[in-house]
């Protein structure tokens, strides 16, 4: 298939160049202060009537991992932890250290250092933020699983993944409100391509949005945030989270690669364009438009400066250390002559190709004997 008939940018994510900053701003939430936000969902609930367990071993084998892995957030978390909040967002000064060696004539010339605290603390509040609102997308996504694939293995699986997605939430949400000041609401570039996952009707793009994108994404992040912090809270939560997900994330390998592998050159071609429009629509969410606006300063002003930060294009290029291989895994990069791979490296990210993929280095994750506090 040649690449001409694929979709233009303008088509698949709105805007031709990817780096257009006044379209990615153009893209706003218009009911923060709703409760409820509602999407239809076009699935049809599927009954399957073949009940043989272990059809799929690889299915089954992560179905028995997940019944032993479970953890409940209440108690084998230490919530009595003192979280210095100043403390821990000094550390992540280490990302601006570029950026400010240069900021004469910017909105960031009369940052003091307590200024410079401030705004970590905020940026550790919105990613968190945006962490707990993906994991409701999840727990969503994982139910809709249950509900629409076809296989037994499938579904025993995916209702694990529902009872780690609802603790992942909780867990969020309780240490933003309780260790931290409340949440931000959730991004509009996140929404939309949550929206998207929600709204499609066929089983195997929620698991490709949610499992590969998503949740592969998710993972990378988790990883990063992990390493930096040094707040003993934070950091087992996180390696709590991190263990669920490698799973959740492998579940989309295993499942998807066995039927990708039946799929015609026009079906997958869909699957890529959607890939594509969903790692534009995560690189956009991170250049965290709130937070600048919270901190009271010009997001069209300060957004030339991060989108050109080494260290920021360093961190949003790690985001997709485990989505890229994973593609790679499902056949979607080099499908339909490489028009996937093509979008990765014009995004700067297809040097993860050769990376191991999920499927392959879950079990690297999960937790050790005694790793739980209870």
């Amino acid at each position: 298939m040649a690449l001409d008939e694929y979709a233009s940018n303008a088509e698949i994510i709105g805007r031709d160049d990817v780096n257009d900053l006044e379209a990615i701003l153009s893209v706003t939430n218009t009911d923060v202060d709703e409760a409820i936000h509602t999407v239809t969902d076009n699935a049809e609930a599927i009954f399957t009537w073949d009940y043989e367990k272990g059809a799929r071993q690889g299915l089954n084998k992560l179905y028995e991992k997940a019944k032993h892995a479970q953890w409940n957030g209440e108690t084998d978390l230490p919530w009595d932890t003192d979280v210095d909040l100043e403390k821990n967002a000094a550390l992540q000064r280490m990302q601006f250290a570029e950026m400010e060696r240069d900021v004469s004539g910017t909105p960031l010339e009369k940052f003091s250092e307590q200024d410079f605290i401030k705004l970590s603390i905020e940026m550790d509040s919105w990613t968190l933020s945006q962490f707990m609102h993906g994991e409701q997308g999840a727990l969503i996504c994982t139910a809709k699983i249950v509900e629409t694939v076809p296989w037994i293995d499938a579904k025993y699986y995916a209702a694990t993944q529902v009872m780690d997605e609802a603790r992942h939430v909780e867990v969020f949400a309780k240490y933003l409100d309780d260790k931290l000041s409340g949440h931000y609401p959730i991004n509009a570039h996140l929404r939309l391509l949550l929206d998207d996952i929600v709204n499609d009707s066929r089983w195997d793009m929620t698991y490709l949005g949610m499992q590969i994108m998503v949740e592969g994404l998710a993972l990378a992040a988790f990883g990063f945030m992990h390493q930096l912090t040094t707040e003993p809270l934070l950091k087992q939560l996180l390696r709590y989270v991190m263990s669920d997900e490698a799973r959740h994330v492998a579940f989309g390998v295993i499942s998807l690669k066995e039927y990708y592998a039946e799929l015609t050159d026009a079906e997958l071609k869909e699957r890529q364009e959607f890939a594509f429009e969903a790692a534009v629509r995560m690189r956009d969410r991170f250049l965290q438009q709130e937070v600048w606006d919270r901190m009271g300063l010009n997001v069209k002003e300060v957004l030339p400066l991060v989108m050109h930060s080494p260290q920021r294009q360093l961190f949003q290029t790690m985001l997709f250390s485990k989505i890229v291989p994973n593609c790679k895994k499902l056949g979607l990069l080099d499908a339909n002559g490489g028009w996937l791979r093509q979008k990765f490296t014009e995004l700067g990210v297809i040097g993860f190709e050769d990376n191991p993929d999920t499927g392959e280095e879950y079990a690297m994750f999960q937790l050790a004997e005694g790793e739980l506090a209870s």
